[in-house]
């Protein structure tokens, strides 16, 4: 393994010119350079310099090394640097896991900031529907889980970023429409249209349809929120809908579902000191209005 401190010297005594003013740049006696030298040419069998009159002349091992030190000690001087950022939570990375789908647009407002005020932080972004966001979380393969469901774990915590009310999306002119919440035996006669994930994770059912003994219709499902809201808006399909999904949204009406089903959307991670950059994005979408 050769040492950095005789590349470190072949440098200043280059940039230098003298021995005297390399040992003063390293802080080090013109003897302690001379004998790292020293110690360095006795362990590799070789010469670095030879002395003409006053001048130090490389040798082509003193050259060779000289052309490694100006590639290598930047990438290493640069490498001390990151690990002091690191250390101070200025570097590093988030993935954050979405088990919130319609949350995309949401989360894309944090992200911009947030990457112009962390320049040296990569950020990337987990949604697919099968996705186990929990596990994922608890082992180590995202740092932050976007939830409307926190499930609680030792070794996790949850931080809610924001509250909404899930309603049933009807088109303007759907009789359902007309009502102001409905019941249970109104899902008797429609299609349900939800994303591809489990009845089980699905508040609509577990919270409103299975305790009443009730289903739909027909269920079905999409992938993407746009085509949820066209076939709401269409009058082919019913759709269990954050409100807030609803704002703007053309020939579709949020009704309440039986007394309400409020949630909150939670930003999980494992408990600890959190990093810097991992503390700012969580502040960041406290203050981010959906």
């Amino acid at each position: 393994m050769i040492d950095i401190q005789p590349l470190a010297i072949l440098r200043e005594i280059d940039r230098t010119g003298s021995l005297t003013d390399a040992a003063d740049r390293l802080h080090l006696t013109q003897s302690a350079v001379s004998h790292a030298i020293r110690r360095f040419e006795e362990r590799h069998g070789v010469k670095l310099w030879e002395r003409e009159g006053r001048k130090l002349r490389l040798t082509p091992t003193g050259e060779y090394l000289l052309g490694l030190a100006a590639r290598v000690l930047p990438q290493l001087e640069h490498g001390a640097s990151v690990l002091e950022d690191y250390a101070r939570g200025r570097r590093g990375a988030i993935r954050v896991g979405m088990e919130c789908h319609p949350c995309q647009n949401w989360l894309m407002r944090i992200v911009d900031p947030f990457l112009a005020a962390w320049p040296d932080v990569d950020l990337d972004v987990t949604s697919a529907f099968q996705f186990g966001g929990l596990a994922a979380l608890l082992g180590h393969e995202i740092d932050l889980l976007v939830t409307p469901d926190p499930v609680e774990r030792p070794g996790l915590e949850y931080r809610p970023v924001f509250n909404y009310e899930l309603v049933l999306a009807v088109a303007d002119d759907h009789p359902l429409a007309r009502k102001r919440q409905i019941a249970p035996a109104d899902m008797a006669r429609e299609t349900l249209i939800t994303y591809p994930v489990a009845r089980e994770r699905l508040d609509i059912y577990t919270q409103f349809l299975v305790p009443a003994h009730a289903l739909p219709r027909r269920h079905r499902t999409v992938e993407t929120t746009d085509l949820m809201l066209r076939l709401v808006a269409s009058g082919r399909s019913v759709s269990a809908t954050p409100d807030w999904l609803l704002q703007g949204v053309k020939g579709v009406t949020g009704v309440r579902i039986g007394a309400g089903i409020p949630k909150s959307i939670h930003l999980g991670y494992r408990a600890g000191t959190l990093p810097n950059y991992l503390e700012s994005f969580i502040q960041l979408a406290e203050t981010v209005e959906i």
